[in-house]
């Protein structure tokens, strides 16, 4: 990060490192830097950092700029951003000089509610059911499952499959109620999804006003596989597979089962997610694809 800071400062800017010491301290850490007047926090890790430090300004004239340093990265992957290779300088400056010549553009934030009353912004996703479930069991992961990366933490899903219960789902959306065994409901704020791994809503933009809902019928959690190998080929229409867009969506499940935002335990069913426009000043890097916002952005410096 020194490097990354040296980098800043020789364009002219004035940057101070803070490593994050405890979940949710990258919240806070954001928090303090919008009531202290910063123009940009570099929010330097992977995508539950990211979500952490997106809660913590939300809604703030601050604007976020992501580093990818985490493992898995799929808001980089989205910004089409050069990913850490054994924490390689290269990368890293890469990103960093890629930010500076970025625009800031007004994102789409989701804000979910779980059953204990407890609200949070998000990022990325919101999901209750299966990924859920595998956050739930799995984080914090074991070193050499997050060398394994995505094949890691898929060998330590496909060992938790046989405990999945069959799950009964009340699901609204805008109004409009879906009741049926459903292993998975995803609220996306963007277009691709676990860890970056499959596209599942590739004409999503980032600040349309819209999420996507993706739907999964299915008592086993193995069907999920078969959605995600489908997902990988481009189906996107398929018998017990459905996206619905919407801004407000509640999600009610029986038995209770565990919820993500960000690929971070979240709480419980029942959850009600809400879209927050334009919630976020995100400093878009230029290698970013064209079509991903709606608006146009500002440059940096402007």
């Amino acid at each position: 990060m020194a490097l990354v800071a040296d980098l800043w400062q020789a364009r002219g800017w004035h940057v101070t490192i803070q490593p994050t010491q405890a979940p949710g301290h990258a919240t806070e850490l954001a928090q303090q830097a919008a009531a202290a007047g910063c123009r940009v926090v570099i929010a330097a890790g992977g995508d539950g950092t990211l979500g952490e430090v997106a809660n913590g300004l939300a809604e703030t004239e601050t604007a976020m700029a992501p580093l990818p340093v985490g493992t898995a990265n799929s808001f980089a992957r989205e910004l089409n951003m050069p990913l850490p290779l054994f924490r390689g300088k290269h990368q890293l400056l890469q990103a960093a000089d890629l930010l500076l010549n970025g625009r800031i553009h007004q994102m789409d934030l989701g804000y979910t509610i779980n059953s204990e009353g407890n609200g949070r912004h998000w990022l990325l996703w919101s999901g209750a059911g299966a990924d859920g479930y595998l956050v739930e069991h799995i984080e914090p992961r074991p070193k050499w499952s997050k060398k394994l990366g995505r094949l890691g933490y898929m060998l330590q899903g496909i060992a938790l499959t046989i405990r999945y219960p069959a799950v009964q789902a009340s699901i609204e959306i805008d109004g409009h109620t879906y009741n049926d065994h459903y292993l998975l409901a995803l609220v996306s704020n963007c277009r691709l999804y676990a860890g970056g791994g499959l596209t599942i809503s590739p004409q999503a933009k980032l600040d349309d006003g819209l999420f996507e809902v993706w739907l999964f019928r299915g008592r086993q959690i193995l069907k999920l596989f078969q959605y995600g190998a489908l997902l990988k080929a481009g189906r996107r229409v398929f018998p017990g597979m459905e996206m619905v867009h919407g801004r407000s969506i509640t999600v009610n499940m029986t038995p209770t089962m565990p919820c993500q935002t960000d690929g971070e335990l979240g709480g419980y069913t029942p959850i009600t997610c809400t879209l927050k426009p334009g919630a976020l000043r995100l400093l878009v890097p230029a290698s970013a694809p064209q079509d991903l916002f709606q608006q146009p952005g500002t440059p940096l410096g402007a």
